[in-house]
């Protein structure tokens, strides 16, 4: 299986969740989506997707890049998501946050963008995207939160056994 792991990060939260599932998938490369080239993307198995949350979306980077795939570029490619945010104790306790996720609503979150753009290019997801929690604005990541991620990936392994092609082999 040809998997990749791309990723943006600003202080090294989303960095850090993404070399976590990259362990835990055991194949493939971890890229941050500066260095990605097209080739990157063929022939890929499965392709997950990690942005930290920014102004309650994905990172511009994430965004320009997978919106320069062609529409059927991702045909035949498994994708998960994940971004890094905020968990609701925190949004709860800053007024304005809590306004905004009151007023966009939790679709507007990062992981739900990249889902969108994924699907617009004919990627199929695998598995439920998944948020991970930092502490704060620069992070760092709340505590289990790696060792959360490496169970994602264990979880997307078993979600593209189960899969009826995966079964038809």
């Amino acid at each position: 299986m040809k998997a990749l792991v791309l990723y943006d990060s600003f202080f090294g939260n989303t960095e850090k969740i993404a070399q976590a599932i990259g362990r835990a998938i055991g194949s493939g490369e971890v890229i941050h989506v500066s260095t990605v080239k097209p080739e990157h993307l063929t022939g890929l198995d499965l392709l997950i997707v990690g942005s930290p949350t920014r102004s309650f979306n994905a990172s511009p980077a994430i965004t320009n890049m997978l919106k320069e795939i062609p529409i059927n570029g991702l045909k035949g490619i498994k994708a998960a998501v994940f971004d890094t945010r905020f968990p609701d104790s925190v949004i709860a306790e800053t007024k304005s946050l809590a306004f905004f996720v009151k007023l966009w609503g939790r679709a507007a979150f990062a992981d739900k963008h990249i889902e969108d753009l994924l699907k617009k290019k004919s990627g199929e997801l695998a598995v439920p995207s998944m948020g991970f929690y930092v502490t704060g604005t620069e992070g760092p990541l709340m505590d289990g939160e790696v060792k959360r991620a490496e169970q994602w990936g264990v979880e997307i392994l078993t979600a593209l056994e189960t899969t009826p092609e995966s079964s038809q082999g």
